[in-house]
């Protein structure tokens, strides 16, 4: 078991609720090792919802109950972090950087030792307090 925040991204979340996706049971394993809750940000519920509606069948309701009951808590205030976004998604033009990514490496600024539970390489780019290496746990992508 891990004892860091495990901050939830998009991709292990819709894969974790879609048996057909490539990485479902490399979600399940990965959760079944790590300490819940998970912590995440609206943004990434938001894009959650939008893509279990158009890739699998699962009703995005399934996410308000996962928060429900506790699965999943919601640790980010946007009002509170939205010029810091604004900075992070200045910054990563390039990339370029989604509005959910420069949440959730809002996030790992704000608990540092905080591990990213993702599919994205780009969180291998991305930088926490402008050159900190974030933690990630992802798969081998090839």
């Amino acid at each position: 078991m891990t004892t860091h925040p495990i901050i939830l991204d998009t991709g292990p979340l819709i894969a974790l609720l879609s048996e057909c996706d490539d990485y479902h049971n490399w979600s399940i394993q990965q959760l079944a090792y790590l300490k819940e809750p998970l912590i995440t940000c609206e943004a990434v519920l938001t894009e959650a919802s939008f893509l279990l509606k158009k890739r699998t069948t699962q009703e995005p309701a399934i996410l308000l109950e996962m928060i429900h009951n506790g699965s999943i808590k919601i640790h980010f205030h946007l009002n509170d972090e939205a010029k810091n976004i604004e900075q992070l998604m200045t910054k990563y033009t390039n990339v370029p950087m989604s509005f959910a990514d420069a949440c959730l490496v809002r996030m790992a600024e704000l608990y540092p030792s905080s591990v990213i539970l993702t599919l994205d390489s780009d969180f291998q780019i991305y930088r926490k307090h402008g050159n900190q290496i974030i933690p990630v746990i992802m798969p081998d992508i090839h």
